[in-house]
């Protein structure tokens, strides 16, 4: 990736620039030291005057109006704020009229910014005061006051807090008072300009120690660069927070968040004192210190699956390569491309008014249906359809063409939603809510009905990261989600009254990627590159689930790395200094996935036995045990050697009939409760009641036996054996109660159990008729 830059031959404005300002994709405004207010129009490459300022007002800072408020898309911005040298700030409409001037400093004002919502404007002075006007331009509160200029300030994500700088100190303050004020040294020189991304909660921060660094928002460093020759003086975040830029004398840089630079270009502009990002991140405009104003075309973008690469080689132009025969395409747009996604077989290309889907087998015929936003900010997508994000919503379109749905929740902002907010499988769509993080929204693909019982996905702490299994029955999708303290948890998307456990599954986990092809889960945790090749184990077995991981040691991969694609059996993680690496995983359980799922159980066996391997085994145990059967998982455990399991599951075999054999399979995973229930619906009262006697629930077997007039003795016999092997006491008031008078005769008991034994046998053998309705009930 890399900038295309443009300057004119002769500078339009007569002094340096000092901020820019765009109302739409292609309209920019600029203002200068000269006092004119310059209208760019890159369509037509014309340059006009707005209007010349009076004499007094040397303009510092622009800032125009939102666009979108309240979720009304308002077609272009209408007003802007200047603040300026002479202690005011203006408020300009389009058309260059000043509709009114506000004296808010002593000194001049060296910043303002209008809040996502515009409710809020902050402003920013030589007077060391920071503080909060409405709409209007009434003082609502001085934020803060202190003994050094303010050079730069920025909204926190949510409005709901204010970076600015002091000196070399960053400082976070919420509006509401007595919340906690986060302040920390960030630059060992003054630091020039900060900015704060909505999308990825980032924090970027320029200084005359000639650094530019990156945090987050909780003040720690992600990324701090090398010296450059000049202090930076200017830094600016991409709209969908992926990228940013970096200004400096002759110098302007691109970047990706993560903090590498994509591309370094040295143009004859004097320092950059300013930079803008257009609406739709496809372009960015400097304001210069010789009069310039410089703009710059993100091109190159590259975008890789299995054996294509493609390439945006011009801003309406992208170029196909085969590597496999060589063989290059080249597709042509109608309008600027603003976003693309190849994955599945497709590539999806969003331009600033349409979407174009082509498949990778034809590259001549794509589909096309028109936009009705244009900034699409994200494209999803699943094997059967995909998912385009823009400010106005989340829509969800199969790749005929056709819109499948547009899920809305309560408090939904779609401008603010990432790849790692929002995750899309075949069936189901999960988006993590930004009003309350804890809550994930989690949707039926086809009907955009809420899945489960209609509740979303509450966790106990903040959520940083969710992603969807591919593969499988929708009545088995699991999510794995990170939260705030880096632990991996994975749970069931369907959860219909009974509420399935949230299963914590790794800690300190970076980043997370499922695989393409099948449900096999990969990570990056502390120092360990992990693969959870059956993460389902933790509901089937959970002491199984460590022997189902494959673990690298990844110390090499430097600090923060990412996962950028996990595709059949590669792997590409992206290092932090921006280069790839590629690694491979064994193919095998991808292939046992295959088998299991199409229950050809003999070729799994057989497939382990070719492999040799304890966690092929492992997976084939948990796999087996998940769909029930036991002959194959019986096979597996005895090769990894859990014998007692094995003798286990050959007590399920001698079991008299298929009811009490999957209510024994149910307690084998640990889900107690179900296997009582299924017992008691299909009338097998004694043997819940025995379930509960070997887990020493006796408190529910006594209540059992009491409730259905049958074994009371049973109970009371087997508790006595109990007391006296570990030689105590009866204390419990119950077992009192019903142990008086009441005489403990095993051979009576034995007698009455294998009646009971042989009763279920004949029920069992008894007309298939009856069988039915029981597999019915259950």
């Amino acid at each position: 990736m890399r900038l295309k830059t443009s300057l004119l031959k002769e500078p339009k404005h007569k002094e340096l620039v000092s901020c820019v300002g765009w109302t739409t994709a292609d309209e920019l405004y600029s203002c200068s030291d000269d006092h004119q207010i310059m209208k760019w129009n890159l369509l037509t490459s014309e340059t006009t005057r707005v209007v010349k300022l009076p004499d007094d007002i040397y303009p510092i800072d622009l800032h125009w109006f939102p666009r979108s408020i309240g979720g009304k898309k308002q077609s272009h911005a209408e007003i802007f704020v200047l603040t300026s040298s002479d202690g005011k700030f203006h408020l300009i409409s389009k058309l260059g009229r000043v509709e009114k001037s506000v004296e808010a400093h002593c000194g001049a004002v060296l910043a303002g910014r209008w809040n996502y919502e515009g409710t809020a404007l902050v402003t920013v002075g030589e007077d060391g005061q920071v503080k909060i006007w409405s709409k209007s331009g009434m003082l609502r509160s001085t934020l803060a006051q202190q003994g050094t200029p303010v050079y730069s300030v920025a909204w926190g994500p949510d409005s709901e807090k204010v970076l600015y700088t002091s000196g070399k100190q960053l400082i976070i303050k919420p509006l509401q008072p007595n919340a906690k004020v986060l302040q920390w040294k960030a630059h060992d020189g003054l630091i020039l300009k900060t900015d704060w991304n909505s999308v990825n909660d980032l924090i970027l921060s320029a200084g005359e120690d000639c650094k530019y660094k990156v945090w987050d928002s909780y003040g720690r460093l992600l990324y701090s660069s090398q010296s450059h020759e000049y202090p930076i003086t200017s830094v600016a975040w991409a709209g969908d927070g992926e990228l940013f830029a970096v200004g400096s004398f002759h110098t302007l840089r691109l970047c990706d968040k993560t903090g590498w630079s994509y591309a370094l270009e040295k143009p004859n502009t004097g320092s950059i004192f300013n930079i803008a990002w257009s609406i739709d991140g496809t372009q960015l405009a400097g304001a210069c210190g010789n009069g310039h104003v410089i703009f710059a075309h993100v091109v190159e973008q590259r975008w890789e699956w299995k054996n294509f690469e493609i390439t945006l080689i011009k801003r309406r132009t992208m170029e196909v390569h085969n590597v496999i025969n060589d063989a290059v395409d080249l597709l042509e747009f109608r309008d600027r491309v603003i976003k693309a996604s190849l994955n599945y077989g497709y590539l999806v290309v969003s331009t600033s008014l349409q979407c174009y889907v082509f498949s990778t087998k034809n590259w001549n015929t794509p589909l096309i249906f028109d936009l009705k936003e244009g900034t699409v900010s994200l494209i999803l997508q699943a094997e059967r359809h995909f998912l385009l994000v823009d400010g106005g919503g989340l829509y969800l379109y199969s790749y005929e063409g056709r819109l499948i749905l547009s899920p809305k929740f309560p408090g939904m902002r779609t401008d603010i939603l990432n790849a790692q907010t929002v995750s899309l499988s075949n069936d189901t769509l999960a988006v993590k809510d930004k009003a309350d993080e804890k809550v994930i929204y989690i949707f039926e693909a086809l009907s955009g009905k809420p899945l489960g019982d209609g509740k979303p996905l509450t966790h106990k702490t903040e959520i940083v990261e969710i992603a969807l299994d591919q593969k499988g029955l929708t009545s088995e999708r699991k999510i794995a989600f990170i939260d705030k303290n880096r632990d991996l948890y994975i749970t069931s998307v369907k959860r219909f009254g009974k509420e399935q456990k949230i299963v914590k599954i790794g800690t300190m986990v970076q980043t997370l990627a499922w695989n393409d092809t099948s449900n096999i889960l990969c990570g990056i945790q502390d120092t360990r590159f992990t693969v959870w090749y059956y993460p389902n184990t933790v509901y089937v077995d959970k002491d199984l689930l460590p022997k189902t991981l494959y673990e690298k040691d990844a110390s090499g991969f430097s600090k923060n790395p990412q996962i950028v694609h996990f595709v059949g059996n590669q792997i590409t993680i992206r290092r932090a200094d921006g280069s790839l690496i590629h690694l491979n995983i064994s193919p095998y359980p991808a292939i046992l996935h295959e088998y299991v799922s199409s229950s050809k159980w003999e070729d799994a066996v057989r497939l382990c036995r070719f492999v040799k391997d304890q966690t092929m085994w492992a997976c084939l145990a948990a796999m087996a045990v998940a769909n029930k059967d036991m002959a194959t998982a019986e096979i597996a455990y005895a090769s990894i050697g859990e014998i007692d399991k094995v003798q286990y599951i050959n007590s399920i075999k001698d079991l008299p009939s298929k009811e009490s054999r999957m209510a024994h399979i149910m307690l084998f995973s640990g889900n107690t409760q179900e296997a009582e229930t299924l017992l008691l619906q299909t009338g097998l009262i004694y043997q819940a009641i025995q379930v509960n006697i070997n887990l020493y629930n006796w408190d529910r077997a006594l209540e059992l036996a009491v409730k259905h007039k049958t074994h009371v003795d049973t109970v009371l016999a087997y508790r006595q054996k109990f007391l006296e092997d570990f030689g105590k006491k009866e204390t419990n008031k119950r077992f009192l109660q019903y142990a008086e008078g009441l005489e403990v005769d095993w051979d009576k008991i034995k007698a009455k159990i294998e009646m009971e034994i042989a009763k279920e046998r004949e029920r069992a053998a008894a007309s298939p008729a009856v069988r039915a309705s029981v597999t019915v009930q259950q």
